[in-house]
């Protein structure tokens, strides 16, 4: 019987800046606005909506610019505008401090904790907060993962026999009520997963050749039948077997993927206690997110890149 091969541990990274350092930099809204119009138009300000360079400032009304080729009477634009502070009342100072705290938590923080420690509006105030800052975290300009990568599916949820009686659903199954998610991983590399409605035929082999280059040096997989194909696609796919406590086989193995489920199943059970299945993606957006940037000392900067 092979013993199972723990993966290296990473060493911890330093934040760039403290929360106290950040709060001090972006104590008032013209200094987040500021930081954010830096990011957003470093060559300096193009229209939010054609991207046009011609565009004038508003004299009255700092931060708010004027593009006359979207429209002939001048289409207004701010630096919020198209990012996920737009329409929103709650101070850029606020939305700045919850991103640092959801940046720099390992495990997640639930918004009851964010909303405790900023101090400030409201549980749903927090939460709205959260779920918007979730939304930009997803990767837009995703690149297929290359070198040795593993690919592992896993049940999101608890136990029916958990449940309070009158939300049991009476089926028997270690998957009852549970919520498949399915992911692959470049060791020492980026992580990319997503929630699955319903495992078909060819579900996991398809999710493989999206997220996968055939450039890479082995796909390790479980046993799993869904996974049977990739051979025959190109890859370079070898299995060990759990059923048969077979962990490790050579370079086959698929526990750096297995410890991105553990970070995200403590994640939920420690820090939110429960996830809706309606929410789980976004869930699954920060837990990737923060794994994808677990090297980046400024991973605050890059998350308000994205907004």
């Amino acid at each position: 019987m092979d013993k199972k091969k723990k993966p290296p541990q990473t060493p911890t990274v330093k934040p760039r800046y403290t929360l106290t350092q950040t709060m001090a930099m972006f104590s008032t809204e013209d200094a987040c606005k500021t930081y954010i119009r830096d990011l957003r138009w470093p060559n300096g300000v193009v229209c939010a909506r054609c991207k046009d360079t011609n565009v004038h400032e508003v004299a009255k009304k700092p931060f708010h610019w004027q593009c006359r080729k979207c429209n002939k009477n001048g289409y207004r634009f701010s630096v919020i505008t198209g990012t996920i502070f737009e329409n929103t009342k709650y101070p850029l100072v606020t939305w700045f401090q919850v991103a640092y705290l959801m940046c720099q938590s390992k495990k997640g923080m639930s918004a009851l904790q964010i909303h405790q420690q900023i101090g400030s509006g409201s549980y749903e105030t927090a939460w709205y907060m959260c779920t918007r800052i979730r939304a930009a975290m997803k990767n837009e300009t995703f690149e297929k993962l290359i070198g040795e990568v593993e690919a592992d599916e896993t049940w999101i949820g608890g136990k029916d026999s958990n449940k309070h009686l009158s939300k049991r659903i009476g089926k028997r199954g270690n998957t009852v009520g549970k919520t498949m998610v399915i992911g692959a991983i470049s060791r020492k590399g980026n992580v990319v997963c997503q929630m699955i409605e319903g495992a078909g035929f060819n579900t996991f082999d398809s999710f493989v050749r999206e997220t996968v280059s055939q450039k890479v040096t082995l796909v390790a997989t479980d046993e799993s039948p869904g996974y049977r194909h990739l051979g025959a696609h190109g890859f370079v796919h070898r299995t060990v077997n759990h059923t048969q406590n077979q962990y490790v086989v050579g370079s086959t193995h698929t526990n750096t993927i297995e410890g991105f489920w553990s970070l995200l199943k403590r994640g939920i059970v420690g820090s939110y206690h429960k996830v809706s299945k309606d929410y789980l993606p976004l869930y699954l957006n920060e837990f990737t997110f923060r794994y994808n940037h677990r090297n980046d000392p400024d991973i605050f900067r890059a998350l308000l890149s994205r907004v």
